[in-house]
Parts: C-alpha cells; sequence; structure tokens
C-alpha cells in the first residue's frame, strides 16, 4: 500500500500535516460536537476522540514514505548501480 501511495505521488509531508490537521479536527469536532450536541457530552467526547485517534495511523503512513523515499528499490529506473548491496556481510557479534 506505501509504495502505491509513493507512486501516485503522496510524499510523507502530506501524510505528517495530514496527522496534524486530524488533531486540529478533533479539537474542533469535540467543540462544536459540545456545543451543538443534545445527547450530552460523553457523545462529544467520542466524537473527539474518534478523529484523533486518525493524527497516528497518519503520522505512522508519514514515517513509511520516508523510508520509502529515502530507500528506492533496486528495481526502479537508475538504481543500477546498487544491485548486489542487498547482501548481509557476516559478523562476528556475540563470538
Amino acid at each position: 500500500m506505501i509504495k502505491m501511495l509513493h507512486k501516485m505521488g503522496i510524499k510523507s509531508n502530506h501524510m505528517y500535516i495530514a496527522g496534524i490537521a486530524s488533531i486540529g479536527l478533533s479539537v474542533a469536532s469535540w467543540v462544536a460536537s459540545r456545543n451543538l450536541e443534545t445527547r450530552g457530552i460523553d457523545r462529544a467526547d467520542r466524537w473527539g476522540i474518534f478523529v484523533g485517534q486518525w493524527a497516528p495511523t497518519l503520522f505512522c503512513m508519514g514515517v513509511a514514505l520516508k523510508l520509502e523515499e529515502t530507500h528506492p528499490e533496486p528495481e526502479e529506473p537508475g538504481m543500477e548501480m546498487f544491485e548486489g548491496t542487498r547482501e548481509r556481510a557476516t559478523t562476528r557479534a556475540g563470538v
């Protein structure tokens, strides 16, 4: 999914901005629901929490897209020079 979003042109900064916007939207929906909702403050709290739960997901997607941007796959055009770098060197750690 992250690779598909990257190919669609969505950048990590877009997701970070969306995460920050969702925090603001969470506060705004809580205030609006608190002032306009006739069913009580519990429902207003639920709206704020529901929208507020989007932020961590959007931030995580931003991190995944940042990794996709900075670590391209070797099969992408122009990445021939990195072929063969996927092999891990053997280490003597713990010996």
